[in-house]
């Protein structure tokens, strides 16, 4: 039996979700989650063999951050991400994190079941039409000696957050500015770092820097 939990902050996809797969020999949903901690929460209680993961997940903790610690702490669990963005961009940072593959929300049914049973096999899935331009991107990439740019992957708020934080503003102070808590300026902090692989604060600085985020050189 493939037990899965499903990701997404909207309900209505996760009650189509939740129909589709109970109605399938094998599957099993053991639970749901709108946003990454609740994910985390999810595996840690019911330890699922797949979460569909989405990615973008404006109310609470993003699909790559929850992979990342997923992946972290319960490195068993296959993750399948389900996004809407054709984008190898956020598939190959997925990767890197530990998930399984990806697959458009807008893929048929056949399609979907066919990835949850082969990545609850232990394989990769990428969905059929990205294969072949993500091979050659990634090779194109690789020959050029360059890396792919992971700005993309930070929200506005986060881009926000990431440019206050090189400038040099304290957590207090950019709480107030953008009128959220210290404690959410503390996680999109750890969310920037995270997604943009950095671990120090003057690293996040020159990268700061390097984007043109500062306004003045160093």
């Amino acid at each position: 039996m493939t037990s899965i939990v499903i990701v997404d902050d909207h309900a209505v996809v996760r009650s189509g979700l939740r129909m589709l797969l109970d109605a399938v020999d094998g599957f099993v949903v053991a639970g749901e989650a709108s946003e990454g901690d609740e994910a985390f929460a999810q595996v840690e209680e019911k330890r699922p063999n797949v979460v569909l993961m989405d990615l973008s997940m404006p109310h609470g903790k993003d699909g790559l951050s929850a992979t990342s610690e997923i992946k972290k702490h319960f490195p068993d669990t296959h993750i399948l991400i389900l996004t809407m963005h054709d984008d190898e961009e956020y598939l190959f940072r997925a990767i890197e994190l530990g998930a399984s593959g990806c697959i458009l929300k807008n893929a048929p049914h056949e399609e979907l079941l066919k990835a949850i049973r082969q990545v609850s096999e232990g394989d990769a899935y990428l969905y059929p039409s990205a294969t072949r331009r993500l091979m050659d991107d990634y090779m194109k990439k690789l020959k050029n000696g360059k890396t792919s740019d992971t700005y993309r992957l930070l929200t506005d708020r986060e881009r926000e957050v990431l440019a206050l934080v090189a400038k040099g503003y304290a957590n207090k102070d950019i709480a107030e500015k953008l009128v959220i808590s210290v404690k959410t300026v503390e996680a999109h902090k750890a969310h920037v770092m995270e997604k943009l692989q950095l671990k120090t604060r003057p690293e996040l600085v020159e990268y700061a820097w390097k984007k043109g985020l500062l306004g003045y050189s160093l």
